[in-house]
């Protein structure tokens, strides 16, 4: 398993396309969206039991609410890991979410509780997740997938694909997420 170092520094390196010291990471910590960043993956690093991982996850609840972001140090998130904008997103802590994947203010990736597709999303890498969409279900999101602002997600999508609108309609595309997933670890 990566140490929270490095996969912070992965994270942050989105943002900046450079290796941050640990000095430099704090100072960039200014941004709501690389605090908070930042915030999960020190509660991801300590076991919730522990002294440090109820301290931690206390510390990120008070900055859920204060940010609007609703992701719980439950939820497995590949390193890279981008938020584009702050503010209204909610994602299942049983989702799992793959590495250089960027999400807009706005998202929901939600559990469906009943149906075909009853569960949660898995998510795969290089995923680009467009303000107010949603993402619903037992479903499986390939690799290199541009999911566009607004539309409803709630069936499984190739790799190499573009989903626009409500409902969702799947377009493939090699270059799905070129010019929109910048600085890839």
């Amino acid at each position: 398993m990566m140490s929270e170092n490095s996969i912070v520094q992965k994270d942050f390196y989105r943002e900046s396309g450079k290796m941050l010291s640990k000095f430099q990471i704090w100072k960039k910590c200014f941004n709501p969206n690389l605090h908070f960043i930042y915030l999960l993956r020190t509660a991801q690093k300590h076991s919730k039991g522990s002294f440090l991982g109820k301290f931690w996850r206390l510390v990120l609840r008070h900055y859920q609410i204060k940010y609007g972001f609703q992701i719980y140090p439950e939820t497995q998130i590949g390193a890279g890991f981008y938020l584009g904008h702050w503010g209204s997103l909610v994602i299942n802590p049983k989702t799992i979410i793959g590495k250089n994947c960027n999400i807009a203010q706005g998202v929901t990736i939600a559990q469906a509780n009943r149906g075909k597709h009853e569960g949660v999303p898995e998510i795969g890498n290089e995923v680009w997740i467009g303000p107010n969409a949603v993402i619903v279900g037992n479903i499986k999101i390939g690799n290199n997938v541009l999911i566009a602002p607004n539309a409803y997600v709630n069936f499984n999508v190739p790799s190499n694909s573009v989903v626009v609108g409500n409902p969702g309609i799947v377009s493939e595309n090699l270059n799905a997420t070129s010019c929109y997933i910048n600085n890839k670890i």
